[in-house]
């Protein structure tokens, strides 16, 4: 078999698993069923039929439009398509076809449709946070990823720690800063990744959140009145974990013993 039949083949499946990732970022927050009715078009509500609902190709075959009234397709559509398959194919590369691996990318499609629901509606789906943190438990007990012991300590500071800091916040500025969407979250990603995952989480996405953050509000010209969703940093930062946080951390630690 040639060496780039198996990578284009996990990259064909996680662009797949994206175009169904666009699904629940549409209708999730509007209360639409995920499984019926088939995928249709937001403007006209005609349905796609399944020649025309090709990740990636689709997109490009119908010059980014709908071919029944000629609407624009977002260009995000393509664009969840095509990070999906690049993560999942990433994932590969770094695990293999491994458990791990497979997990990985399950909590990694969660965080995709967790961050642009946020940037969209300004909320996290209970239906998403609060299962998966069940789902992160349940794996660190049957053998997963991470030990017990470290899900249920990432599970409870990823939870308390954002709860502490949001309580903190809004009794010194009289205003919320973080909703209850961004605590549950980060207790999702604690039970899956274990509690060291929380502290390089929160970490990163605070620092990104400040940088990004700071540049969008001076560009917005509202200052502090702005408000940006903080999931998506969460999101990122725990995708950046998976990827090179142990190791980054064995760096750090190996610092002080240099």
């Amino acid at each position: 078999m040639d060496s780039w039949v198996v990578p284009f083949f996990i990259f064909w499946v996680g662009c797949c698993i994206g175009s169904f990732l666009n699904v629940c970022v549409y209708r999730l927050p509007q209360n639409i069923s995920i499984v019926s009715p088939r995928s249709f078009c937001p403007q006209c509500r005609a349905s796609i039929r399944a020649y025309y609902n090709i990740p990636l190709v689709s997109y490009v075959l119908l010059h980014g439009k709908c071919r029944n009234c000629g609407a624009e397709i977002p260009w995000r559509y393509p664009f969840v398509e095509g990070l999906s398959g690049a993560l999942a194919l990433a994932l590969f590369w770094k695990f293999g076809l491994s458990w791990i691996g497979v997990t990985s990318f399950a909590l990694t499609a969660a965080l995709i449709v967790i961050s642009f629901i946020d940037l969209d509606h300004r909320i996290i789906p209970d239906v998403i946070s609060i299962p998966g943190i069940i789902i992160g438990f349940l794996l660190a007990l049957f053998g997963g990823p991470v030990l017990l012991k470290d899900s249920l300590i990432g599970l409870a500071v990823g939870g308390g720690s954002l709860l502490a800091v949001a309580f903190v916040y809004e009794k010194l500025t009289q205003r919320e800063g973080m909703g209850m969407g961004d605590v549950k979250l980060l207790a999702m990603i604690g039970a899956w990744l274990g509690w060291p995952s929380v502290l390089f989480t929160i970490f990163f996405a605070s620092l990104s959140g400040t940088l990004i953050g700071g540049t969008v509000m001076w560009a917005s010209k509202k200052g502090r009145h702005y408000a940006i969703p903080f999931g998506p940093f969460l999101a990122f930062s725990a995708m950046a974990y998976i990827f090179i946080g142990p190791e980054l951390i064995q760096w750090y630690l190996g610092l002080g013993r240099a």
